[in-house]
């Protein structure tokens, strides 16, 4: 008989807790829940664009042979970056001094023009028609280049000449 009892002890308390799974997953089925509703969800993405600086780099200029008629010409670039989609106008500024013209720190000067295009007929300043006009076809670099000409002929000063020219983007 003791064997007995022990198995519907057991055979009792697996019943329970049958029963008792049971019970808890028909409380979780009958559960009430609110009624749904919309969470709004926005971000907003600001027209910018980046430059990054960049140079050209004359060289030598040979007043008395290499330059004496003949130009020096020369291409730099810089980077810009824009949001995908926005349109800007680049502009170049004209340097530090009147003109386009490097200084070789002290009163000498060297002109100098900077152009959009490898023919060197359509001049890159800062203001209207001179502006380069740029639209992102996405977020990635692209290099622009500045196709530039110091005049041949002029008579200057052995030394090093340098200008800094600001550029700029208006979207």
């Amino acid at each position: 008989m003791r064997k007995q009892m022990g198995r519907l002890v057991a055979g009792a308390t697996v019943a329970a807790v049958v029963a008792g799974v049971a019970s808890f997953s028909q409380q979780r089925t009958e559960a009430t829940f609110a009624t749904p509703v919309n969470v709004a969800i926005s971000a907003s993405v600001a027209a910018n664009c980046v430059l990054t600086a960049g140079s050209v780099a004359f060289g030598a200029y040979d007043p008395l042979v290499a330059n004496d008629v003949a130009a020096l010409d020369q291409t730099g670039n810089f980077t810009i970056r824009c949001v995908k989609g926005v349109t800007a106008n680049v502009g170049l500024g004209d340097g530090l001094y009147t003109g386009r013209q490097m200084s070789d720190g002290g009163t000498e000067r060297l002109d100098y023009e900077l152009y959009k295009d490898a023919g060197r007929t359509t001049v890159w300043t800062d203001a209207g028609a001179g502006r380069y006009n740029y639209t992102a076809a996405n977020k990635s670099a692209t290099t622009l280049t500045i196709y530039g000409r110091v005049a041949g002929g002029q008579d200057v000063a052995a030394g090093s000449y340098s200008d800094t020219v600001v550029a700029s983007a208006e979207f």
